[in-house]
Formats: C-alpha cells, sequence, structure tokens
C-alpha cells in the first residue's frame, strides 16, 4: 500500500482502534445518518406488492442483516474481500425501479426478485478481471444521468406517499398532504439552520416529528407489535426457493455495474479523505465485497448492495477515519437486525410521513446525478443527445406503462416497465454510439497494481441521504 508523502499519522489512523466509549458514539453517528436510506428499499418495494406489515418487517431485519455483514466485510476484510476503509453499506436504490417492475409480473414474486439479485452477485464476481477497465466506459456523463434518472423514477413513489399511499381509500385527503408537508417542513428548517450532524439526520428528525403528528391523527397504527417476538434469527430463503427469470437477472446485472461504479466513486473518496490512496488491487477487493455482499443478500431475502455516499460525507465533516469505527456501526445494525418489534414499528411508518421524507430523499438522488451530469461537457450536442435520449426512454414507464403491451413478449417485462433499467441501457448505448472516440484513454489505460487512483476534493452536502456517488469525474482516471 502506498502512503500519501508526510501524512503518517492520518494513514495510521484508519487501523486505529477509538476507546470503546468513542468507538461506540461514532458507530452509533453511522447508523443514524444511513438509518433513512437503509429502510427505504423495503418500505418501497412493500408498498408496491401490497405486502403486509408483517412481511416488510422481515424484509427490513433481512435488509439490516445484510447490511451490517456487508460493512464488515468491507471495513475489516476477509482475505481477498473488502476495501479496509470506513465503508458504509446498503440497498442500492439503483435496484429499486427494476425490482417494482420485476414486482408487477406475478410470476416473478419475491423468489424471481431474490434469483435475480443472486445472478446479478454472481455476475459481479465474474468481472473481477475487468473491474480496473470497466469504469472508463462509465464516465460522469453515464453515471450521472443514470443517477439523475433513478431520482425522478423514484419521485413518484413519494408523491403517492404524500398522498396516502397507492390504493388508499381516502388517497389526496387533507390530512395525508398536511402530514406530508409537516414532515417535508421539518427537514427543510432543520436543513437551513442546523448544522454538522444535526444537519445531516434532518431526514430522521423530520419522520420522528412526523410521527409524533401522525399518531394523534389516528394514522400511525402499531397493532400486532405485542405478537411480534423480542429476538428472531433471519432464515436464508424465507420466501421460498429462488427462481431465476432471465430478463430480471439481465436488468439487475445492469444494476450491478452500475452500483459497482457507483462504489468505485465511494472508494476513491474515502481514499482520499483518510489519506490511504486507493490502487488497483484495493479497488478491486472493494468491489469484490460488493458482489459477495449483493450474493449474499439474494440468499438472505434481501438486494443489490453499495456503500452509501451520506457516510462518506460523514466522515470527511467528522475526520474519524478509523475502520473499526464503522465495523462498530455494522456490529449495531446486526444487532437490530435481531430486533423484529423495531422493524415493525419502521414498516409501520404511516405513507403519509414517508411522503414528505421521500421527496427529499429521491429529490437529492436526482440532485446528486445533476451534479456529476455538470461534471461532462453539456455544451457538447453528442452528450445533449445521450442525456436527453436516456431521461425520455426512462419516462416511458411512467407516461405510458402499456406502451409495449401490445409488442413485446411477457419476459421482456422486467426490462421494458422499468424506467430505470430503460434509461441505463439508453445512457450506456448512446454513450459508446456517440462518443466511442473518446473512450480509448479511459478503458485502456488502468491503474498499475499498486499505484493510487488519482481522487478529486470531496464536498460534503449537510443532506445527503441518497446513496449516490458524488465523484464520477475520478473515475475516467479508473
Amino acid at each position: 500500500m502506498t502512503d500519501l508523502p508526510g501524512t503518517p499519522r492520518e494513514v495510521d489512523a484508519v487501523d486505529t482502534v477509538p476507546p470503546l466509549p468513542k468507538l461506540l458514539a461514532y458507530g452509533v453517528q453511522h447508523v443514524l445518518v444511513m438509518s433513512a436510506g437503509a429502510v427505504a428499499p423495503p418500505l418501497i418495494l412493500g408498498a408496491a406488492m401490497n405486502l403486509p406489515a408483517e412481511t416488510v418487517a422481515y424484509l427490513i431485519n433481512c435488509d439490516l442483516l445484510v447490511t451490517g455483514l456487508a460493512i464488515l466485510i468491507q471495513s475489516l476484510g476477509i482475505g481477498m474481500f473488502g476495501v479496509r476503509l470506513p465503508v458504509i453499506m446498503g440497498v442500492s436504490f439503483a435496484s429499486v425501479g427494476p425490482m417494482v417492475a420485476m414486482a408487477q409480473d406475478p410470476t416473478i414474486g419475491l423468489p424471481g426478485i431474490f434469483g435475480a439479485t443472486i445472478g446479478a452477485g454472481i455476475f459481479g464476481l465474474l468481472l473481477r478481471p475487468f473491474f480496473a477497465r470497466m469504469a472508463g466506459f462509465f464516465p460522469p456523463l453515464v453515471t450521472g444521468t443514470v443517477i439523475l434518472i433513478i431520482g425522478i423514477t423514484l419521485l413518484p413513489v413519494g408523491i403517492n406517499w404524500a398522498g396516502g399511499g397507492m390504493g388508499a381509500a381516502n388517497f389526496g385527503a387533507p390530512m395525508h398532504l398536511g402530514v406530508a408537508a409537516f414532515v417535508l417542513a421539518v427537514i427543510l428548517v432543520v436543513s437551513r439552520f442546523a448544522t454538522g450532524f444535526v444537519a445531516n439526520i434532518a431526514v430522521l428528525i423530520g419522520l420522528v416529528a412526523g410521527l409524533c403528528v401522525a399518531w394523534p391523527l389516528g394514522l400511525f397504527h402499531l397493532d400486532g407489535l405485542a405478537d411480534r417476538p423480542l429476538v428472531a434469527l433471519v432464515a436464508p430463503f424465507h420466501f421460498g426457493w429462488p427462481t431465476f427469470h432471465l430478463t430480471a437477472m439481465a436488468a439487475m446485472c445492469i444494476v450491478m455495474m452500475v452500483t459497482l461504479v457507483e462504489s468505485t466513486g465511494m472508494f476513491l473518496a474515502v481514499g482520499d479523505i483518510v489519506g490511504r490512496p486507493v490502487d488497483r488491487r484495493t479497488l478491486t477487493r472493494g468491489l469484490m465485497a460488493d458482489s459477495l455482499s449483493t450474493l449474499i443478500a439474494g440468499c438472505l431475502n434481501t438486494f443489490p448492495h453499495t456503500s452509501f455516499s451520506q457516510n462518506v460525507g460523514l466522515v470527511n465533516m467528522t475526520r474519524v477515519r478509523s475502520r473499526y469505527v464503522t465495523a462498530a456501526a455494522g456490529c449495531i445494525i446486526l444487532a437490530l437486525s435481531l430486533l423484529p418489534k423495531v422493524a415493525f414499528v419502521v414498516a409501520s411508518i404511516p405513507p403519509a410521513v414517508l411522503g414528505g421524507a421521500g421527496i427529499v430523499i429521491f429529490g437529492m438522488v436526482a440532485a446528486a446525478g445533476l451534479k456529476i451530469v455538470g461534471a461532462a461537457d453539456l455544451g457538447d450536442r453528442r452528450n445533449q443527445i445521450v442525456v436527453a435520449v436516456s431521461i425520455g426512454l426512462s419516462l416511458i414507464p411512467m407516461a405510458a406503462p402499456k406502451l409495449f403491451a401490445a409488442t413485446a413478449p411477457d419476459w421482456a417485462g422486467p426490462i421494458l416497465h422499468s424506467g430505470i433499467t430503460l434509461g441505463a441501457i439508453g445512457a450506456i448505448v448512446l454513450n459508446l454510439l456517440l462518443n466511442s472516440d473518446r473512450l480509448g484513454a479511459g478503458a485502456q489505460h488502468a491503474p498499475a497494481e499498486h499505484a493510487p487512483v488519482e481522487p478529486t476534493p470531496v464536498e460534503n452536502t449537510p443532506v445527503d441521504l441518497a446513496p449516490a456517488f458524488p465523484r464520477a469525474a475520478a473515475l475516467d482516471r479508473a
């Protein structure tokens, strides 16, 4: 490992174990910052599939279990897996759209989603020889467009939540809209006037405030909480043996490529912050851990995982560089995964409360994408076409969900009904077609085995609860 000149203290800090009280306090801080983004994907999928609160709670427990394991693998390392830096993992928002599309196909269901996740994890592991060169085909133009599309296609979920949830008998009632507006207002006020750590958990504060309002209004019910066990273990393949559908796996493999590029930016950012530059071997170990975590996730009833940018911002803000702090956060999350009552409370949060927070969370994903796209030359006509057509393709499932119903075969549904998948394919293919003459340097020149990948400075965004990576500009040099 190559050390940055003149910074031995900072490099050593990565492997320093803080005293136990500080270790726990810093670990809890990471858990609080990532909590809202971590539980959102199971809540979105649960609403799309009309799953009961008990099932959604179980999915949250599975999510937390794999998140804790993934954090420990990345932070501490196991053999050829793990970047060994202070990294927090969680379910990737890039997988949400394709999974919702899969949920609309009765032949796929949860077993098909988990089978696609397993397939994506295996696909990621098979990509190992190509990791160092793959990033050259995902410049800021492509990655930023894809992340922008993720935010755009998820925003309708937050809007429907604000109305009380799709299918609600009193959808759009003033009570639902008022609660959502209150949550949004609290988040905006905290973001405007708070600083530091408090500003970073603005969404969490908004959710708690919303629950305090929703409870006396009769929107927040905990019926069945007493029946939940105090402690319970997650069982592999709880929903039955996974099923493998070709198009579902193809869609999730596209998501896997997006998350690997996303994680590449995160690893570059963390390495820069802690004074331990990321070389090709370290990058490969980190991306292998991403793939392994996704494979494990499919077996333990949850979804593809990636690193969380809001926690990268927290490391940058606090300057706490120890990877054992994030490992402590992983242990805390593992402990939470054993508590079904906690997951049941989260699964019972009213849609209106989630709506106010969802508009911020998903909007921040889109904003992060805009920031990344800004690193590309949007004055160039070809780049404009890539962004414009990709966004247009991503809107098809929302604007005309039955556009392909008469001509497309049923097996193509997971791809054609997912705006994220259509937009990602469009961005990748269009960039290859229109900018092929500009890809040579990025695609052909990978970093040497121990040569650090050149990073760029990281900015800390106070409320950044979307796992979108803010450092795509560095990928051209990866």
